[in-house]
C-alpha cells in the first residue's frame, strides 16, 4: 500500500512540473486521497469531487497479487484521469486524447482495462426492479433505483412518460 501511495503522489509531483501541465498564477495543483477500499473486478477509480480533494480507490486483493503490473499500469492510469481533468475540465472523454497523452508522457500504455487474473475475486451483484411506464416494463438495476428514491426521474423513450415502481425481482 505505501508504495503504490508514494509511487501515486510521485506520479502527480513530475506531471505537474511539465510544461504542458503549467497553469495559470493562483491555481493550486490537484490534490488527491488515496483508499485502498474497492473491491470487485476493477483496479482501480477516481472520483473527481467539487468540495474536496479527487479519490483515487485502489484494488488492494488486485494490488497484493499483481504487484510491480499494477504499479506500472493502474497507478499511472488513475493518475492520468486526476490530470486530465485537473488540465483539461470535465468535458473531456475519460479515456479520450487528452488522458491517452497524459498516459504516454508518464510512461504508461494507455489501456482502458486491465488484463490481471480475475479469478476468485468477487464482482457486486446487483438487484433489478421492474418499473412500468404507459406502454411497458423497464428494468433498474438497483443503482437507478436508489437514485429514484432519492428523486431522480427516468422517462420511457418511448412513450415519455415517467417510469413507476413495480415489482420488486433480483437478476439470476
Amino acid at each position: 500500500m505505501e508504495r503504490a501511495r508514494a509511487n501515486t503522489l510521485a506520479l502527480l509531483e513530475r506531471a505537474l512540473a511539465w510544461p504542458t501541465m503549467q497553469r495559470g498564477p493562483g491555481l493550486a495543483a490537484p490534490s488527491v486521497e488515496i483508499r485502498f477500499d474497492l473491491r470487485g473486478q476493477t483496479a482501480g477509480q477516481v472520483r473527481m469531487r467539487t468540495d474536496g480533494p479527487a479519490r483515487i480507490r485502489y484494488n488492494l486483493a488486485l494490488l497484493e497479487r499483481e504487484g510491480v503490473a499494477f504499479l506500472e499500469h493502474t497507478v499511472p492510469h488513475e493518475v492520468a484521469h486526476v490530470l486530465a481533468y485537473w488540465r483539461h475540465g470535465a468535458r473531456i472523454r475519460p479515456h479520450g486524447p487528452e488522458w491517452q497523452r497524459i498516459m504516454r508522457q508518464l510512461g504508461a500504455e494507455p489501456t482502458r482495462c486491465h488484463d490481471y487474473d480475475i479469478g476468485g475475486l468477487q464482482a457486486r451483484q446487483l438487484q433489478y426492479f421492474d418499473y412500468h411506464c404507459g406502454c411497458m416494463t423497464h428494468r433498474l438495476s438497483s443503482i437507478r433505483h436508489n437514485k429514484v428514491a432519492k428523486g431522480q426521474r427516468y422517462l420511457c423513450k418511448r412513450c415519455g412518460e415517467a417510469l413507476r415502481p413495480g415489482l420488486w425481482r433480483v437478476a439470476g
